[in-house]
């Protein structure tokens, strides 16, 4: 397992988005693009993740795609509404003098509907890239693609012929190339998709030539600690969590985060799975929450169990955004950046976020074995949960009283037995309705 696992803490940012570039890739329109602004131009925001207090960036899609980077048309070239190979070569050269890992979008399960490799099956199956796809080719016409098996329904993503032990090398092929180019490790997209023991083929040839990559698959649900065990990676992503933070808190029922608690807990015992309260996916935090001031629960919560938290860019500015399921549905949580770092945190929401991402990523970094503490849930009710977190190499603990209720808990009461002295955070208000009580 790669020891980056033991210290992580990701900045994830989708750069399509976040350097405001055109929805579709002008250059595969027949057009031509000088983006306004490139991959560089990210640079200033690493001292921004840098003072989070983050130490690695997880990248979107960067290869070269017709319109939401997961339709790839070029695996081994920058997407062009994102500058060039160079700018790629800056952003990394900064990431590492800053001490800080990077992390790329691999699309493994499926490629764009334009890429020549899919646009070579008109010529019928004796294509030299024919066998790289799941084809039915029954009632072909020669000049015209024939059917073929695509992600989800969705005729623009072609999925690749896993068991085709070219595509296999292929793969591995584009993985080592930008790992060569100075990459650290893949997040590798749509991997719930895939059968897992594809990956146990790939991963010790990429291992073979990097051993210190760090891999994590997206992973909705199932089996997690199998399929980290059939495939190789060293993470996979936690929505099990990542659900029952923010629905505990909408619906004031801490016991459904309690039962995902344990569970998590029995996996961090095999694997530090990537945990996370808002992503590229999914709808904003602040959006999500139906009480602004409970995203600074959810905040507590993500940084005091055990994994490998990911922090999504905009969400410790107080980002909002609804996704929607339709056309398009992804852009409003996928905002533009502004171009200058410089008062990112002086609004009054920006700098309450800010806080309880800053400060508790603070703590975190005090007591680095929170990453692979041992959780015990101690007191339990609908509206309040305390539980401890404790270094399994040593004495120390940490315990996380949390109340979602909408009034505040009583000094006396049997959640706070025996806490001694707090750190609260309080609302305005000054009562005790505490984002978190935190006893080292």
């Amino acid at each position: 397992m790669s020891s980056f696992s033991d210290h992580a803490i990701t900045w994830q940012v989708f750069p399509l988005g976040a350097l405001g570039a055109p929805t579709t890739n002008p250059l595969l329109e027949g057009g031509d693009i000088a983006p306004e602004r490139t991959l560089a131009d990210l640079v200033p925001w690493l001292d921004h993740a840098l003072k989070l207090g983050t130490n690695a960036v997880l990248l979107g899609p960067i290869f070269q795609s017709f319109s939401h980077g997961y339709d790839t048309v070029d695996y081994f070239t920058i997407d062009s509404r994102l500058g060039s190979r160079a700018d790629f070569d800056i952003f990394v050269a900064a990431a590492h003098q800053r001490g800080i890992r990077v992390i790329l979008d691999g699309v493994f399960n499926h490629l764009g509907s334009r890429h020549p490799f899919l646009q070579e099956l008109v010529n019928g199956p004796q294509a030299e890239h024919a066998d790289f796809f799941q084809v039915n080719w029954e009632g072909w016409t020669a000049g015209e693609l024939p059917s073929y098996h695509c992600f989800e329904g969705h005729t623009g993503l072609a999925t690749l012929n896993h068991d085709n032990p070219r595509v296999q090398q292929y793969i591995t092929d584009v993985m080592n190339y930008w790992l060569a180019a100075g990459a650290d490790g893949w997040r590798l997209d749509a991997a719930y998709a895939m059968n897992p023991h594809t990956w146990s083929t790939i991963v010790p040839r990429v291992r073979e030539k990097f051993p210190d990559v760090w891999i994590v698959g997206e992973v909705i649900h199932g089996d997690y600690a199998q399929m980290v065990l059939d495939s190789g990676w060293d993470s996979l992503t936690q929505y099990e969590l990542w659900k029952s933070i923010w629905s505990s808190l909408n619906d004031q029922n801490f016991y459904e985060l309690d039962w995902n608690l344990r569970r998590h807990s029995q996996w961090c015992a095999t694997f530090l799975p990537l945990t996370f309260i808002g992503n590229h996916d999914v709808t904003r935090i602040a959006t999500q929450l139906e009480t602004i001031d409970d995203v600074g629960l959810a905040v507590a919560v993500l940084l005091t169990v055990p994994g490998i938290p990911s922090i999504y860019y905009g969400d410790e500015l107080g980002f909002e955004g609804l996704k929607e399921e339709r056309l398009g549905g992804d852009d409003a949580i996928r905002q533009s950046l502004p171009t200058d770092t410089r008062g990112a945190t002086d609004s009054p929401q920006a700098a309450r976020f800010w806080h309880w991402y800053a400060s508790l990523i603070a703590l975190r970094r005090q007591h680095p074995w929170l990453q692979r503490g041992l959780i015990d849930i101690e007191y339990l009710e609908n509206t309040v949960i305390r539980y401890r977190v404790s270094d399994p190499n040593s004495e120390a603990t940490l315990t996380v009283v949390l109340n979602c209720a909408d009034e505040p808990i009583a000094s006396d009461h049997a959640a706070l037995a025996n806490l001694g002295p707090a750190i609260a955070g309080q609302r305005d208000d000054g009562k005790l309705r505490a984002h978190a009580y935190l006893i080292a």
